[in-house]
């Protein structure tokens, strides 16, 4: 490389990792905060589901609290071929008006809320602990040929995601 472009490339360089950055922090502007490192064993509906990776906890984009309770239901229970909303109930189970959808990771795993489908639950400081789903292992699983997370629609949440097979 030429000496007088040395420092046009760093340049460069600099502003593509940056953009990089952005788009890594943007691509989970919908999991407010997702500790995908501590996984538990997969929910109920998981269990022995191929490309079932395990729960993690996570905390919506209007986190309540501590020491907050809220209370949910799942419009499609844990089916990675289906895009789900859950959506914010009161205990006795009327609409909160909260939502939030399932999505991919940047890792590409769909986070897959569960439990059953209208099976009203409590996320106790208002945490869930949705499954992570490989949806390659997932899709193979129901004998097609790959699989990916892709995001999809699943009103009433904003956004959603499902596990795409080929």
């Amino acid at each position: 490389m030429k000496p007088y472009l040395r420092p046009l490339f760093a340049v460069s360089m600099t502003v593509l990792r940056i953009l990089a950055l952005v788009l890594a922090v943007g691509s989970f502007a919908g999991l407010a905060s997702a500790t995908e490192e501590h996984l538990g064993a997969p929910s109920a509906g998981a269990q022995g589901m191929p490309g079932a990776q395990g729960t993690f906890e996570f905390k919506p984009t209007d986190w309540t609290g501590m020491g907050t309770s809220s209370w949910w239901t799942d419009t499609d229970g844990v089916d990675p071929g289906s895009a789900g909303c859950h959506i914010g109930r009161t205990e006795d189970g009327t609409l909160s008006g909260r939502t939030f959808g399932e999505a991919c990771t940047e890792a590409g795993l769909l986070v897959e809320s569960n439990p059953g489908a209208e099976e009203l639950h409590k996320h106790t400081d208002d945490i869930g602990h949705p499954d992570l789903f490989d949806c390659n292992a997932w899709c193979t699983g129901q004998g097609k040929a790959s699989g990916m997370c892709v995001a999809a629609e699943a009103p009433p949440c904003a956004s959603s995601a499902i596990c795409s097979c080929q």
